[in-house]
Formats: structure tokens, sequence, C-alpha cells
């Protein structure tokens, strides 16, 4: 997918622009990548939205595997192909197994065996398929993961269904020589399947 804006280099950049760039390039991204492409071009915007983005990926009380689950199953809802090639990556050196990502992708009903992975794949998908969780599966993320916990989990996947509207919207592509690794659905948004009991 060839991208619908400008993807400015650094050297493109007004002061301000290159400011917020050079903040992202120092943090714990590293690189001005996915949706921070779009976003710099308002450096307001791009500022607060790296730093929300890093709150929600690197400072929460939710342990890095689950948080990368949860956006991969945002991800795949969206068929975000830069949030998938970058997220199930990450995912899968966390510990989440290779079985469930294929099944998330496949959109096959995902086996877990982990208690907390099940919580974290339950809500996000309900949240993305209902725009609103159980009170059973609400009650569950409470009590694997406390109010702040489940609060932070709700937060993360908002931001990323808001990275995946905006990855996909603006046409920001994988890095260069990367194949699309989703299949997307012919039409609408993906349908995420009720794990396997």
């Amino acid at each position: 997918m060839a991208p619908r804006i400008p993807l400015p280099t650094r050297a493109e950049l007004d002061p301000a622009q290159r400011e917020v760039w050079d903040r992202v390039v120092a943090g714990p991204r590293g690189v001005v990548i996915g949706p921070l492409r779009a976003a710099i071009h308002n450096a307001e915007l791009a500022g607060r939205w790296s730093a929300l983005g890093e709150v929600l990926r690197f400072g929460t009380s939710l342990p890095k595997r689950l948080s990368e689950l949860a956006i991969c199953v945002t991800g795949r809802r969206w068929s975000s192909q830069v949030e998938w090639f970058v997220h199930a990556r990450t995912a899968a050196q966390e510990g989440i197994a290779p079985a469930i990502l294929e099944a998330i992708e496949r959109g096959a009903p995902p086996v877990f065996t982990d208690a907390a992975e099940a919580v974290v794949y339950d809500f996000a998908r309900e949240l993305q398929m209902n725009g609103r969780v159980s009170d059973a599966t609400y009650a569950a993320a409470r009590e694997a993961f406390g109010v702040r916990g489940t609060v932070e989990l709700t937060a993360l996947i908002g931001y990323y269904t808001m990275v995946s509207m905006t990855l996909n919207a603006h046409g920001i592509p994988l890095p260069d020589g990367e194949r699309e690794p989703l299949e997307p659905p012919p039409q609408g948004l993906f349908t995420l399947p009720a794990r396997a009991p």
C-alpha cells in the first residue's frame, strides 16, 4: 500500500516537529515509526500522542506479554498490517505462544493454557466486537489485574484502536521490503472468534 500522505524525513520538518522527532528517538521507541509518521504533521498532536503511547506501552502494571496480546487482538480486529507486523513479533518474544498468534491471525478460536492471557483475550475481543465488556469478563479482569490494571487494559485497547485507524486511513507502509502479514477481510472489520473452551 502506498502512503496517502507525505511521510517527511527529519530534515523536512520545522523546528517544533524536529523537537518531537528527537524526543521520540531518544525515548523507549528509539525510532519514529507507525502512526507517529502521520501525527508528526501536527507537532503538538505528535508529542502528546507519543507521551500517551509510551505510558500505555511501557509504563503500566500489566506484564508486557499481556499488553502485547491485547495490542495484537486490537490490530487484528482492524486488520492493521503495521500494528500486527510490529506487535505479533514482540508478543512472541514476550512469551505468547505462536499457536495463539497464528489462531488470532487466521480468525480461529485460540486455545489458552494461561488464565491471565485468556482474560486479556476475552476483554479485548468483547470490547472490540461489542463496544463493551460483559459483567463476567469485567469481573475476571478486575480479579486478575485489579482496578488499575483493568483501567490500563481498557486504555491500551482504545489507544491501539486509534493507532490502527490512523495506520489504515493514511496507508502508513510497512518497512521497506516487508510483505503484509495479514490477509484483510473483504470488507469491514475482522471478526474475532470466542476463544476455545
